[in-house]
C-alpha cells in the first residue's frame, strides 16, 4: 500500500487485540434469520449483523479510543485530552479515560442526543458544546478543539483519522474473522458504514486479509456521501453541508490516514436515503428487539434494501455500528416513516 502518510497494517490491528479484549469482551455477532427469509438467500447463506451497540458506550467507538488511550498513556502523563465528536466517539474516550486515569474534554455539538451527553458525562469527561448548523461556515468544531489544546496544553484525539484509532477499531474486524472461520463459513459481501473512515479502514483491513474473496461495500447517507464521490472521483473530496438523520455519520470528508486504506479494499460504495433508514430500524426493533441510532442501522438497511447484487455464495456480514438514540426521538421517527409510506 504505496503512500506518503505511513497507514495502519493488519499487524497494527492484531496488535491492538490485546489492548481491546483487556477491557472488553467481543461483540456479538447474532445471525438474523429474518434478514435472510426477506433476501430470500440459498439454504447455504447465513447473514451476521455485528452490534456494537452492545458495548459499555453503545457504539464501536470504544475499540478505537481505547487502543489510542493504551498507546499514549506514557506521552500524555497529567495533560489532559481533548477530541470534537459527534458523540459517540465522546463516550469512547471518555470511557478510556476513565480507565487510564486521564482527564478528557470533549467538543460535541449542542444538538447531539441526550444519551450522548449522559454516557460521556458518566465516565467523567468534560463537555463543551458549538453549533452543528453553522459549523460549515464558522468551523466552530475545530477552532475550539485547537483552543482547548493551546490552552490547556490537551493531546488532540481524533474521532477516525489515526492510526490507533484505526487499528482498535479493526479488532472487531478480526474478531468477525474468527468466528466465522470457526463455523468453517466465508464471507461474499461485507456492508460497513463509512464517515470519517476510522471504523470502515480497520474492518476492511481485517475482513480483506481472512476473507480476500470478500466485496466489501462501504455505505453512507444520500446527502453525506462524500466517500461514494470521492471513490468514483479517485481522490479525497469534501461535502461542505452534509445532511442526514445519521448524526455519527455528517463528517466532511473521510481522514488522511483513513483513504489510502479505504481506496485499496474497499469494493463498491452505495447510499441509502433516510428514509430506507428509517424503515430499516424499525424492522431491527420489530425482529431483533433492537432499538438502533440511524448510523447504526443504515449497513443493514442497504442490504436489506438491495444496494448491489448480493450473487454470492458466500455470508453476508453487517455492522451495526451504534444504539445510542432517544427514545422519544427514536419512536418519533418510526412513526413519522411509517405515516408517509
Amino acid at each position: 500500500m504505496s503512500n506518503s502518510i505511513q497507514v495502519a497494517t493488519i499487524e497494527d490491528v492484531r496488535r491492538a487485540e490485546s489492548v481491546i479484549h483487556q477491557h472488553i469482551s467481543p461483540a456479538p455477532l447474532i445471525r438474523s434469520y429474518g434478514l435472510e427469509k426477506i433476501l430470500e438467500l440459498s439454504d447455504d447463506r447465513r447473514v451476521w449483523i455485528k452490534d456494537y451497540g452492545w458495548t459499555p458506550v453503545g457504539s464501536f467507538k470504544l475499540m478505537g479510543a481505547l487502543n489510542w488511550m493504551a498507546n499514549r498513556a506514557d506521552e500524555i502523563g497529567d495533560r489532559p485530552v481533548a477530541a470534537h465528536s459527534s458523540g459517540n466517539f465522546a463516550s469512547g474516550i471518555s470511557f478510556a479515560g476513565m480507565k487510564y486515569g486521564k482527564r478528557v474534554i470533549v467538543v460535541m455539538p449542542e444538538d447531539a442526543p441526550q444519551v450522548k451527553f449522559d454516557l460521556t458525562e458518566s465516565f467523567g469527561a468534560e463537555i463543551r458544546t458549538y453549533d452543528k448548523s453553522t459549523d460549515h461556515l464558522t468551523g466552530a468544531r475545530d477552532k475550539l478543539t485547537k483552543q482547548i489544546a493551546e490552552e490547556e496544553n490537551a493531546i488532540q484525539a481524533s474521532p477516525y483519522d489515526d492510526n490507533d484509532v484505526i487499528a482498535g477499531n479493526g479488532v472487531g474486524g478480526l474478531e468477525i474473522v474468527e468466528e466465522l472461520e470457526r463455523q468453517d463459513r466465508k464471507i461474499s459481501h461485507f456492508f460497513c458504514q463509512v464517515s470519517g473512515g476510522g471504523l470502515m479502514a480497520g474492518h476492511a483491513l481485517a475482513i480483506a486479509d481472512g476473507f480476500p474473496e470478500a466485496k466489501i461495500i462501504g455505505v453512507e447517507p444520500t446527502e453525506a456521501d462524500d466517500f461514494r464521490r470521492s471513490l468514483a472521483a479517485g481522490e479525497r473530496l469534501r461535502i461542505e453541508e452534509p445532511k442526514s438523520i445519521c448524526d455519527g455519520l455528517l463528517s466532511y470528508d473521510v481522514g488522511d490516514h483513513n483513504w489510502p486504506i479505504l481506496k485499496e479494499l474497499i469494493t463498491e460504495s452505495v447510499c441509502v436515503p433516510d428514509e430506507e433508514t428509517i424503515t430499516c430500524m424499525e424492522w431491527l426493533y420489530d425482529t431483533h428487539g433492537l432499538r438502533t441510532e440511524p448510523s447504526g442501522a443504515i449497513a443493514t438497511a442497504a442490504a436489506m434494501m438491495r444496494k448491489t447484487s448480493l450473487e454470492g455464495d458466500g455470508d453476508l456480514v453487517l455492522v451495526l455500528s451504534g444504539r445510542n438514540v432517544d427514545d422519544r426521538t427514536f419512536h418519533q421517527w418510526i412513526e413519522d416513516g411509517l405515516e408517509s409510506q
